[in-house]
C-alpha cells in the first residue's frame, strides 16, 4: 500500500510524521486515517520530496529513490573528483598518515549535490545488514572522523576494525570503552566493538542508489 511505502520513506529519512506533514502540507494524522491516497496528495508528496521515485511510491516497483546523477571524470588533476575506492584499501583511514593511492581508486566522480558535504571518499556497500536504508551495490559517501567526540550517535558510519575489517553500521554508546554496532536489517543482532579494535571511522553523509 502507498501508505506503507510512505511510512518506510519517513523511517528512511529518520524524520517525524509531523515534519513530513509540515513539508508536504498534509493534515496532522493523515497517514493514520486513510488507507488509500489520491493523485493530488501523491503530487504534494512528490513535490515536497522530489527524490522519491514515483513508480516506487505508486506501484511499489523499483527503488525508493531516484538515482543521483554522477559524472565520471579522468584523474587529470584539473577537477577534484571524489575517489571511489576499494573496500580493502580503507583500513586505518582514521590515522593521520592515511592517504589514498591511485592504485586503490576505482574512479573519480563529480556529484553536484555532494559539493558542500566535505566528502573524503566513497565506497560500495556489500551485504544486506543495512537494508532497507542501504542495499548491496549502493555507493556511500564518507567523511573521515578523527576524534571519537565527533561521532554522531545513531547515525550510519563506516568503521575500520582490526578483526572484522570494514563494517557499515549505526553507532550507539556501548559498555566501557566499547561502541555498539546496530544494523538496520533486524535479522542482524547488535554487537559491541572495543574502541581499541577500531582503526578508523567515517560518517556516511550521502548515498547513490544504483539501478
Amino acid at each position: 500500500m502507498i501508505v506503507d511505502r510512505i511510512l518506510q520513506f519517513i523511517e528512511y529519512k529518520t524524520i517525524s510524521k509531523n515534519k513530513f506533514y509540515t513539508k508536504t502540507g498534509l493534515s496532522n494524522g493523515f497517514l493514520d486515517k486513510v488507507k488509500d491516497i489520491g493523485a493530488s496528495k501523491i503530487e504534494q508528496i512528490l513535490n515536497a520530496y522530489p527524490e522519491i521515485c514515483p513508480e516506487w511510491l505508486v506501484l511499489g516497483s523499483g527503488n525508493m529513490l531516484k538515482s543521483e546523477p554522477i559524472i565520471a571524470i579522468p584523474n587529470n588533476g584539473i577537477v577534484a573528483g571524489i575517489p571511489l575506492v576499494n573496500v580493502t584499501a580503507m583500513g586505518g583511514f582514521g590515522n593521520s598518515s592515511f592517504s589514498i593511492s591511485d592504485q586503490d581508486v576505482k574512479d573519480y566522480y563529480v556529484i553536484p549535490k555532494f559539493k558542500t558535504k566535505k566528502i573524503d571518499f566513497m565506497i560500495e556497500v556489500e551485504g544486506s545488514s543495512m537494508y532497507p536504508k542501504y542495499s548491496s551495490g549502493d555507493v556511500v559517501a564518507c567523511r573521515v572522523i578523527n576524534e571519537k567526540n565527533f561521532i554522531q550517535w545513531n547515525k550510519t558510519h563506516v568503521v575500520a576494525t582490526k578483526g572484522q575489517g570494514i563494517i557499515i553500521k549505526r553507532i550507539k554508546k556501548g559498555g566501557d570503552d566499547s561502541l555498539l554496532m546496530i544494523s538496520d536489517n533486524k535479522d542482524y543482532e547488535p554487537f559491541e566493538v572495543p574502541v581499541e579494535e577500531i582503526d578508523g571511522m567515517a560518517l556516511v553523509v550521502g548515498v547513490i542508489r544504483l539501478e
